[in-house]
């Protein structure tokens, strides 16, 4: 790791972590160049407000890296009111589009709390944590039930997309949090029993019965966790259909097509189905920047957002897909090397956080693109258009760099 070594103008940034903030720089300008690829012959001319919202984002880091993150501890309730007040604001005095009621326009800008939301969630969770870890039953619930009022506010916008990034949140810091795993597999186990129950029996009872023996094996409470394990899966079930029921019509048709697109292929299918057809015309070198048949004739709508990585298939083939993955391991590798190194639980805990948001975000953004995932509308980090989500991305690593830049003690002199 490379170091800066001026006594002067840089001496407020000695510790940060210089391969991190230069890698998502780096995306973020990979981000501009595909958007502009994307946009080219749309006759949009907004792609620069991609670097210009990263360069804003990067000062915004660098400011917090210099400030130092364990002030968040007696801030935490302070963020986390003002979190669930602008996820209450946003259903009330928010715009709407496509469905979902998720901006609030400041000053000819539609920003997304939601996204800033992500940024509140860890900072709680973190300093609960760093208190008292998740080892006991009563701390896991603690957690879970702090976590789940931000949830539910974002969920009822709807925003499904971001109440799973909560939820992925939650699951890896716990995991950190010396919560039992067991205790995170039948967390989820209702949600799987829902898909289970309704498309394969067999298969929901083997889990059903793997659930019971995981619940006797790490609750407290062997045979009564046991029998409620059974009984939570078995109405997880039943309820499937009226949960059904509650989703929106296009977030029905996201998790139908996403399994047979070829169902709907003028309609709801229609994303998925061309961005395949893009990546896999990229083949292993991809068409040429600029030179993409799917990308420039416009065949997959709103391209430059949620479906940027279907651009970079085509255009830069399977090498630019590797690439890019093969950055974003390289930031999740910074990330969990800070968390290591943090000097105390909380800092590990907020570079756990943000490695959980952004490994899950991109995890399923991919899958989406190339037909392994249900459109959800997350953002790819750093690639796709999106000025809340920009912002949201550089204030999380600021955040992180403020604890590599102080993860070790200040030394007093007399």
């Amino acid at each position: 790791m490379f170091k800066i070594r001026s006594p002067y103008l840089f001496s407020g940034w000695k510790q940060i972590d210089l391969w991190l903030l230069g890698l998502c720089v780096i995306v973020t300008l990979f981000g501009g160049m595909m958007i502009r690829s994307a946009e080219l012959n749309q006759g949009l001319t907004d792609w620069w407000q991609h670097w210009l919202v990263g360069g804003v984002g990067l000062t915004i880091a660098l400011l917090i890296a210099r400030w130092r993150y364990e002030n968040l501890l007696q801030l935490h309730w302070v963020i986390y009111g003002l979190t669930n007040i602008s996820l209450i604001a946003v259903m009330i005095i928010g715009t709407t589009a496509k469905g979902a009621q998720r901006w609030i326009a400041v000053g000819g800008f539609n920003l997304q709390p939601s996204e800033f939301a992500k940024v509140g969630v860890i900072i709680t969770l973190a300093a609960i944590l760093h208190t008292k870890t998740a080892s006991t039953i009563p701390a896991f619930i603690k957690a879970l039930a702090i976590t789940s009022v931000p949830w539910a506010l974002v969920f009822l916008q709807p925003d499904l997309g971001t109440s799973l990034v909560f939820g992925a949140i939650t699951l890896g810091m716990l995991y950190w949090g010396n919560a039992n795993p067991g205790w995170l597999i039948l967390l989820v186990s209702p949600l799987v029993s829902i898909i289970l129950f309704n498309v394969y029996l067999p298969g929901w009872i083997v889990w059903t019965i793997a659930m019971c023996a995981i619940a006797f094996f790490t609750l407290p409470w062997k045979w009564m966790g046991a029998v409620s394990a059974v009984a939570v899966n078995l109405v997880a079930g039943e309820l499937g259909s009226l949960l059904w029921g509650i989703l929106k019509d296009y977030q029905k048709d996201r998790i139908i097509l996403f399994l047979n697109p070829e169902k709907d292929p003028l309609g709801g299918g229609y994303h998925l189905i061309q961005s395949r057809i893009a990546i896999g015309a990229g083949e292993k070198w991809g068409q040429g920047l600029n030179n993409g048949t799917q990308t420039q004739l416009n065949f997959i709508p709103e391209q430059h957002t949620d479906f940027i990585f279907s651009a970079v298939g085509e255009e830069l083939g399977f090498a630019g897909c590797l690439m890019v993955l093969f950055v974003f391991w390289l930031i999740c590798w910074r990330l969990i090397h800070i968390a290591q190194t943090a000097k105390d639980n909380f800092g590990s805990l907020l570079a756990i956080g943000v490695l959980s948001m952004l490994v899950f975000q991109v995890i399923v953004n991919i899958s989406m693109t190339i037909g392994l995932a249900p459109v959800t509308g997350i953002p790819l980090p750093w690639i796709s258009y999106g000025r809340s989500a920009m912002l949201t991305n550089f204030i999380a690593i600021g955040i992180v760099e403020s604890v590599a830049n102080y993860r070790q003690r200040a030394i007093r002199y007399y």
